[in-house]
């Protein structure tokens, strides 16, 4: 017996000090992330020509006033909007062209953002264009945005993450996301940026110079993670990525649990893709003086942070009857640890707004959400888990 409680003391302080090193990198970045960055450059000598880039897959009716929008946007050089269509209908294709977009349609028997970004690019790759801006079928650009962009290329980046935010807060469960949102740029790229490191890649709102994401594209394989993916490989180049904290891109949030769910079980199969591809990798890089690799690693080792808090509060709660392990002290330390962590990171407008006091009871049902979830990740490596989309209008509030 003696045996059996020695073991159980020794699981729950390796399970206690794995979480207390998610709370400290956690609150390192969020700490961090308080400093300031430099303001954004809007000028440069040269305009460069950008690729604005839609992967599209069904979203017959969101495309048509997302590219309207990005066609009005007003940029120093030439830019063409390219959208790239995965089972859009004629009539979608038609309206698109007849408003000035440009249409490449691409067939897989099995879709991924990735081989379809492929297979557009290699059309574009002879036309002059310098910069590919990603977004995604909802996304709009603020004003200026490419200009922006721009004067990063200017100075010497490869890689751009714009700041993307949220397009709307309409119910309680959007404005937990845009929390969300808001969280993971605080601490994965302006954090990270402020120390030194790339920011995270989230997917759209991001640019590349043009051939480097060709070479990229054309080595990335099949994946439910794409902007994981491309993260690692650009780490691997020893390439940095930049990160525009005051130029915003407009993403939509989800209104509702099951969509979440859907949404975050494609996240976390992502992330347990990369945390078993790259583990045993991102140490050798470590060794070979690669923080950037290594630094990526860590992030999938890294326990989601809804779920994070869920288990620190059960982990709290059981202290009180389970005399193994860390004390009462230790739990509840790490609990309020991260709590605080949290509110440094949520944006000061957002306490201005009596909802996020609305949004912070959808906590529960996004905790069991995540556990659906992390049951559920065989499902994104069968199937193209797609987030449905609408058309909302954009709600600036950036101060």
């Amino acid at each position: 017996m003696e045996i059996l409680y020695s073991l159980l003391n020794i699981i729950f302080w390796v399970l206690g000090i794995y979480l207390m090193l998610n709370c400290v990198y956690l609150a390192f970045f969020a700490l961090a992330g308080l400093l300031n960055l430099k303001k954004s450059e809007k000028t440069a000598a040269t305009y460069r020509k950008v690729a604005v880039l839609f992967p599209t897959y069904q979203d017959n009716d969101v495309i048509l006033e997302s590219a309207q929008t990005a066609l009005t946007h007003h940029y120093g050089g030439v830019f063409e909007v390219v959208v790239i269509a995965d089972g859009l209908r004629p009539d979608t294709l038609e309206k698109l062209n007849s408003m000035g977009a440009r249409t490449i349609q691409v067939f897989f028997e099995k879709s991924t953002k990735g081989k379809a970004m492929q297979f557009a690019m290699d059309r574009l790759k002879d036309e002059g264009f310098e910069i590919a801006m990603i977004l995604d079928v909802d996304n709009v650009m603020d004003d200026d945005c490419l200009n922006y962009i721009n004067a990063a290329f200017e100075e010497g980046n490869k890689v751009v993450q714009a700041h993307r935010t949220a397009k709307n807060m309409d119910s309680s469960f959007a404005f937990l996301d845009a929390c969300n949102e808001e969280v993971n740029n605080h601490i994965y790229r302006k954090g990270q940026a402020v120390v030194g490191l790339s920011a995270a890649l989230i997917g759209s709102g991001m640019a590349f110079n043009f051939n480097y994401l060709l070479h990229l594209l054309n080595n990335i394989g099949e994946t439910v993670g794409e902007d994981k993916q491309l993260d690692f490989m650009i780490a691997k180049d020893g390439v940095k990525v930049d990160y525009l904290n005051d130029v915003f891109v407009y993403d939509e949030k989800v209104e509702n649990a099951k969509v979440f769910t859907k949404q975050r079980t494609r996240w976390i199969a992502s992330q347990v893709e990369f945390m078993k591809k790259y583990t045993l990798v991102g140490f050798v890089e470590l060794f070979k003086g690669n923080i950037e690799f290594f630094n990526k690693t860590i992030q999938t080792l890294l326990v989601p942070r809804i779920l994070l808090l869920g288990l620190l509060f059960l982990t709290l709660a059981q202290a009180f009857i389970n005399p193994f392990g860390p004390s009462i002290s230790f739990w509840a330390g790490l609990f309020i640890s991260l709590c605080l962590t949290l509110l440094l990171s949520v944006p000061k407008r957002f306490y201005g707004d009596k909802g996020l006091y609305v949004a912070i009871f959808q906590i529960p049902r996004a905790m069991f959400g995540m556990v659906i979830a992390l049951f559920s990740i065989g499902k994104a490596k069968k199937s193209f888990m797609v987030t449905p989309h609408s058309s909302k209008p954009v709600e600036k509030n950036k101060n």
